[in-house]
C-alpha cells in the first residue's frame, strides 16, 4: 500500500496540480473501474467506455493545473457523460454527411438542439453539487423563474442572502463550465438563458 492511497482526493488534486504523476496515478486506480461503468451504462460499448475513460484522464493530467473541482467523483462522471455526448455528436455527424440529401442548417439546427439538451443536463448534474441553500436557490430562480423577494420568502432569508447564493452557484457553475471549455457553448447561445 503506498502512501498516497491514504489521501483525500482534496490532497491528491491539489498535489496533481503541482504535476505529481503519484497523485494523478492514484486517482487513476481509485477511479478509472467506477468510470468505465458509468461510461459502459451511457453507451453499452466496451470499446469506446474504455476510450473515453483514457480520454477523460489524459485531459484531467493535461488540464492539472487549471483544476479547480469540489468532488472529484462528480467531475470525472460529468467528463465520461460528455465524452459520450461527444461520441455520439460525431457518428451523428458521420450518418448526416453520408446521406445525398444532407442539408447544412437541418443539420447545425440539431447541433445546437444536441448541444442546449447536453448543456442543460451538465448544468444539472453540477446543481446537484451544490450546498442545498445554494441549489434551491439557483432552482428557484433559473428553473422556476421566482423573483428574489419570492425566493426569500419561500426560503425565509433575505433578499441579499438570495442575490449571495445565487452568484455563489453561478460562479461554481461557470467555473466548471470553464474547466470543460462549455462556455464556448453558452457564448454561441445555448441555453444562455441561465446566466
Amino acid at each position: 500500500m503506498n502512501a498516497y492511497s491514504s489521501y483525500t482526493d482534496q490532497q491528491l488534486t491539489a498535489l496533481l496540480k503541482e504535476a505529481d504523476d503519484a497523485a494523478f496515478t492514484e486517482l487513476y486506480n481509485r477511479y478509472w473501474k467506477k468510470m468505465l461503468l458509468v461510461a459502459w451504462n451511457h453507451c453499452k460499448d466496451k470499446a469506446q467506455a474504455e476510450d473515453v475513460v483514457h480520454e477523460v484522464f489524459l485531459s484531467l493530467w493535461h488540464k492539472k493545473d487549471q483544476l479547480d473541482v469540489q468532488s472529484i467523483p462528480a467531475f470525472l462522471t460529468t467528463c465520461i457523460k460528455f465524452g459520450v455526448f461527444k461520441h455520439y455528436q460525431r457518428e451523428h455527424k458521420r450518418e448526416m454527411l453520408a446521406l445525398q440529401n444532407y442539408k447544412v442548417n437541418e443539420a447545425t439546427d440539431d447541433e445546437e438542439k444536441l448541444d442546449a439538451l447536453f448543456l442543460k443536463e451538465y448544468i444539472e448534474g453540477i446543481v446537484e453539487q451544490l450546498p442545498e441553500k445554494c441549489r434551491l436557490t439557483f432552482q428557484y430562480s433559473r428553473i422556476d423563474g421566482l423573483s428574489n423577494a419570492e425566493i426569500a420568502e419561500k426560503m425565509q432569508i433575505s433578499e441579499k442572502g438570495v442575490e449571495a447564493n445565487l452568484t455563489r452557484a453561478l460562479k461554481v457553475i461557470k467555473g466548471n463550465l470553464k474547466d470543460s471549455s462549455l462556455l464556448l457553448l453558452l457564448s454561441a447561445g445555448v441555453w444562455k438563458d441561465i446566466f
